[in-house]
């Protein structure tokens, strides 16, 4: 009865959680604070830089490697990876990787959490993430990586990696780096995630004739270092390279060929060439 009356119903029969919603607010709010501190350049080159490299986590460790298993690395990368990626302030790395795998399974059909085309642009974008109904870790799409006790702990204490970057920043450079560094920064690589959920399935172009309604976006897939090739993705998910082409900018991949020559990740799975060569006949 305590969350019930802590929610606002939704006509679409879920809840907006206000202990969800409130710290997704007040960021967004701090943000604003952009505007009343003085401006120096390295605050808007911190900014972009944080953006940039935990957007790179997210793509790099929450997406391709939790939720798709698209390359191998070591059990201590791993959980750099997953710390790296939950600064990001998107809930913990089963509840990430397990909710993705959930949204395959399920793409644009009715137990999809987050479809445009089905249940709107707004909520795909931002309100299935603070609603309560998809509040709770799956583990039972997430059971190959919850086996690891320090993924389940992350998972359980998600909110310390990015109290821990916050308060690095803080001490770096007080107030006006906490509001450009991790305030705004953190709300730009809110929605720059969330385009992928909502825009990607509305606008760009279908290579593949998949079953739900992703398409490749270029501009997207610059925004969110290659993610954007949504429907390359969805057509072969399992590929740790979403841009098929050398044409199709990965800056994610690059990075990962770059650490698989230091040894860090290995075995980046690739996408078949029998996919590649249908596309060119069918052209």
């Amino acid at each position: 009865m305590a969350s019930r009356a802590l929610s606002i119903p939704l006509p679409n029969g879920s809840r907006i959680s206000l202990i969800l919603a409130f710290p997704f607010v007040v960021i967004h709010i701090l943000a604003l604070g952009v505007f009343f501190v003085h401006f120096r350049w390295s605050y808007l080159a911190a900014c972009l830089a944080l953006v940039a490299v935990r957007m790179f986590f997210v793509t790099a460790g929450y997406h391709r490697y939790f939720a798709h298993r698209s390359y191998k690395t070591s059990r201590v990368f791993q959980f750099v990876m997953a710390f790296l990626a939950m600064t990001s302030a998107q809930k913990g790395v089963l509840w990430w990787a397990g909710h993705h795998r959930h949204h395959h399974r399920h793409s644009d059909q009715d137990l999809d959490m987050h479809s445009p085309t089905l249940f709107g642009f707004l909520w795909a974008h931002v309100g299935w993430f603070i609603t309560d109904k998809y509040d709770v870790t799956p583990l039972e799409y997430i059971g190959d990586f919850a086996k690891y006790p320090e993924l389940r702990w992350l998972n359980k204490y998600h909110l310390v990696p990015p109290i821990v970057l916050a308060a690095v920043i803080v001490f770096i450079g007080g107030w006006p780096l906490f509001v450009w560094g991790f305030c705004l920064s953190t709300v730009l690589l809110w929605h720059d995630t969330s385009t992928i959920n909502s825009l990607s399935h509305l606008f760009g172009t279908r290579r593949y004739d998949t079953t739900d309604t992703s398409r490749n976006n270029w501009l997207l897939a610059v925004l969110t270092l290659g993610e954007g090739w949504h429907n390359n993705h969805h057509h072969f998910m399992a590929s740790a390279r979403q841009g098929f082409y050398w044409w199709e900018i990965d800056i994610t991949y690059y990075m990962l060929k770059i650490l698989s020559w230091c040894g860090l990740v290995w075995d980046l799975r690739k996408v078949p060439p029998h996919l590649l060569a249908e596309h060119r006949l069918a052209a």
